[in-house]
């Protein structure tokens, strides 16, 4: 059995892996050349501020500060994930790398978020928490499609010309 989380521990959790998805998708875009692969991580480095600032909203702790400097400070160097993406870089195969990165990740902040959100019984923080489950369900799709896309795989776009062949 997981470990039972109170309303404020959720939120901390929830701050700091939308902190380290942001930085994340930050380094990736920066590092990124291909135009179409930038646009996608920029947009969703953007998206994590939305969830960042909606948890931030119901945080009772101070240890963050205040939302513009938490945002501002340095990544996580150290994060399992941080890290893999600069191994990515290095090897020269950071989008397709930085894809499959992004896509475990969202993966796991879903099935988190999914497990914290049935003990929240605050129905602001909870609708908050189901919201930002569905936005990274969106996240993952969209990452799925760009990931077939860098692969040369067929995307959501070419599907209709390949069954009307």
């Amino acid at each position: 059995m997981g470990k039972e989380y109170t309303m404020q521990e959720a939120l901390k959790l929830a701050i700091q892996g939308e902190k380290d998805s942001m930085d994340f998708y930050r380094r990736a875009g920066a590092a990124t050349k291909n135009e179409r692969a930038k646009k996608v991580f920029d947009l969703l480095a953007n998206e994590e501020v939305g969830h960042l600032k909606a948890f931030f909203d119901h945080y009772k702790g101070s240890e963050f500060g205040d939302l513009k400097s938490y945002m501002e400070s340095p990544p996580d160097k150290k994060s399992a994930t941080y890290l893999a993406l600069e191994k990515a870089i290095d090897e020269n195969v950071h989008e397709q790398k930085a894809l499959e990165i992004a896509l475990k990740e969202e993966k796991a902040c879903i099935d988190q978020y999914s497990i914290l959100v049935k003990d929240i019984i605050d129905p602001l923080v909870r609708k908050v928490f189901e919201q930002v489950i569905k936005e990274t369900q969106n996240h993952y799709d969209m990452i799925e499609d760009e990931y077939m896309h860098v692969m040369k795989m067929v995307d959501k776009s070419d599907q209709d010309i390949y069954v009307r062949e």
